[in-house]
This record gives C-alpha cells, sequence and structure tokens, in this order.
C-alpha cells in the first residue's frame, strides 16, 4: 500500500512538472535547436495535449530553419500517453474540471473515459456545494451591510441641515434596503436547506468513488 502511495505521488508530480514545462507551444531558436523532440513529444502526451501542437512547434521552427523530428516527437507522445490514459489519471482530470480532448488510444480511452465522468461528477457536485454556501455567504454579508447602511441613514434622516428632497430620498432609500433585506431573509432557509442537501449527496457520491481526490 505504501508502494502504490508513493508511485501515485511521484507520478502526480511528475504531470504536474511536465505540465508546465509543456504548457507553451512557442520555441524560441534555442529551444528549436536544443529539443530533444522525443522528449516534447513525452511531455505533451503525458499532459495530455493533441498531436496538434507539433504544428505549432513547426511554423515556431520554421522560422529558424528547424524542422522538428516528427517520428521521434510521436514515438515519445505515444509513450506520454500511456502514462495520461491511466484511469487515475482521467479521474483526476475530470475532478479537478479539466476537459478531455479525446487524445488516449482505443485500447486506454474507455478506462479513462469511465474514470473521467466520475471525476467529472465529483467536480459537478462540489462546484454546487461551493457555489450554494458562496450565495448564501455573500447574502449574509449583503445583509450586514444593508443593517448597517439602514442605521446610518435613520441617523442622518434627523441631521437638521439636510434639506426636505434629501431627507425624502434618505427615506426612500431606507426603504429600499429594507425590502431587500426582507428579501435575503426569506430567501436564506432554502438555500441553507439546499446547501444541506447538496453537502449530502456529494458526501454520498464520495463513499461510492474508487478513487479519491
Amino acid at each position: 500500500m505504501r508502494s502504490s502511495t508513493m508511485k501515485l505521488l511521484v507520478t502526480t508530480g511528475l504531470l504536474a512538472t511536465l505540465a508546465t514545462l509543456s504548457g507553451c507551444s512557442t520555441m524560441s531558436a534555442k529551444e528549436c535547436v536544443a529539443a530533444d523532440w522525443r522528449t516534447v513529444g513525452y511531455e505533451d502526451g503525458v499532459s495530455g495535449y493533441s498531436g496538434d501542437r507539433i504544428g505549432d512547434y513547426r511554423k515556431s521552427c520554421a522560422k529558424h530553419g528547424i524542422t522538428p523530428d516528427l517520428a521521434r516527437y510521436q514515438e515519445g507522445r505515444e509513450q506520454g500517453l500511456e502514462e495520461f490514459c491511466k484511469p487515475i489519471n482521467g479521474f483526476r482530470v475530470g475532478a479537478r474540471g479539466r476537459g478531455y480532448d479525446g487524445v488516449c488510444p482505443a485500447g486506454l480511452d474507455g478506462p479513462f473515459m469511465e474514470a473521467y465522468e466520475s471525476g467529472r461528477q465529483l467536480y459537478s457536485l462540489r462546484s454546487r456545494v461551493n457555489s450554494t454556501a458562496s450565495q448564501i455567504a455573500s447574502m449574509k454579508a449583503e445583509s450586514e451591510q444593508l443593517e448597517a447602511n439602514m442605521v446610518t441613514a435613520a441617523a442622518r434622516v434627523m441631521d437638521s441641515s439636510l434639506t426636505k428632497e434629501e431627507r425624502a430620498q434618505l427615506v426612500i432609500d431606507t426603504k429600499h434596503m429594507a425590502e431587500r433585506k426582507g428579501e435575503i431573509k426569506a430567501q436564506l432557509p432554502q438555500l441553507e436547506s439546499d446547501l444541506q442537501m447538496y453537502q449530502q449527496e456529494l458526501d454520498e457520491y464520495r463513499s461510492t468513488l474508487r478513487y479519491v481526490e
């Protein structure tokens, strides 16, 4: 178990590192000259990039009179895809809300997609919980601010230096704030009930998962 966990951590770190290195498909003259195209292909494959990126490399390097080694690039990319297309990575990609470009070979695509869809469902349920919790927090903060503004308005309306029009506007503004505060008070119970239900659904779904994110 410890060995499997360590292997997973190493693979995760490798994927993160290679994703950073492969983030840009534009290459400088120095990079084109020094490129090990098998390594470039491997980095693109392990990061789940489409094979179309070789076209971008061609355009970049053509400006410097250099042609990428397509055969070595494809060899490296195929090996990289063997790492990327593992089910555990499919789950991880889906759980993080990332898209999938259908890059996995036929023999690996099925298990990868099954795990990916499982991760995407987790991402969807988790996003719903986070969104609802954020909405509740935002509305509570708004309600508190409205309360403070109403107190300030109530104090200002007694200011003898205000004109009749200014005092009338303060009364109108206070009425609108009170109405909005009432709307929030009426909506919060339902939102909090929804949040509880969404969290329960998320917890139940997590308990069925083969992988952990």
